[in-house]
């Protein structure tokens, strides 16, 4: 999974590149972990490259929502291909986390 993390007027822009499974989901937390000690985040996943998650992929989005929420922040998914919006579909995940 490549994280490309790009900060502009105010709003932040995150682009996922492959796929997020249990061989590179420690290596994705690290990357992202800027994202979870800014105030009042305002943070764009663009998902138009992402093939897959796991289940401890959803994990990771699910802790970055919590904790982007707690913050009074905003968090939004776009561009998500069907088979992975399938998977937030079918795990409930799309009720939690804004897709569009």
């Amino acid at each position: 999974m490549e994280v490309i993390i790009n900060q502009e007027e105010g709003k932040t822009y995150v682009k996922l590149t492959g796929r997020l499974d249990t061989t590179n989901t420690t290596a994705f937390q690290a990357d992202i972990e800027p994202l979870f000690t800014m105030e009042h985040p305002d943070i764009e996943l663009d998902c138009t490259d992402m093939e897959y998650t796991s289940s401890q992929g959803l994990r990771a989005f699910l802790m970055l929502q919590k904790s982007v929420s707690a913050r009074g922040g905003k968090l939004v998914m776009t561009n998500m291909k069907p088979q992975v919006r399938e998977v937030f579909d079918i795990t409930g995940f799309s009720t939690i986390i804004n897709i569009r």
